[in-house]
C-alpha cells in the first residue's frame, strides 16, 4: 500500500478540480481527501494500491475541463490506512 501527498499548481480552483479529484479516486478505489489551498493550488492526500494511486495522479495532471495543471508536486509518505473513503475537506 502506498501514499502520496500532492499540491496540484495552475488553474485548478473554480473548475471543479476537486469534484474531479474526488470522482477520480472513487474511481481509482484511493481513499484520502482533497481540499483548495489559499495560495490557489489544490492539496490531496492518496492511499491505496500503488497502480491505484499512480493512475489516480495520471488523471490528475490532465483535470478536468476548463482546467489547466501546470505542476504536481508529490510527498511519499507512510501508509496509515487512516481512510475509509475519499472525501473533499475544508480549505486552508
Amino acid at each position: 500500500m502506498l501514499r502520496k501527498h500532492i499540491f496540484v499548481s495552475g488553474r485548478v480552483q473554480g473548475v471543479y478540480y476537486r469534484v474531479f479529484v474526488r470522482k477520480t479516486a472513487w474511481e481509482t478505489g484511493v481513499k484520502g481527501w482533497v481540499r483548495n489551498r489559499r495560495d490557489g493550488r489544490v492539496e490531496a492526500v492518496m492511499e491505496g494500491e500503488p497502480e491505484a494511486v499512480d493512475e489516480a495522479i495520471r488523471l490528475c495532471r490532465q483535470g478536468p475541463p476548463g482546467a489547466l495543471v501546470e505542476k504536481i508536486e508529490i510527498d511519499l509518505g507512510p501508509f496509515t490506512g487512516e481512510f475509509v473513503d475519499f472525501n473533499i475537506v475544508s480549505t486552508v
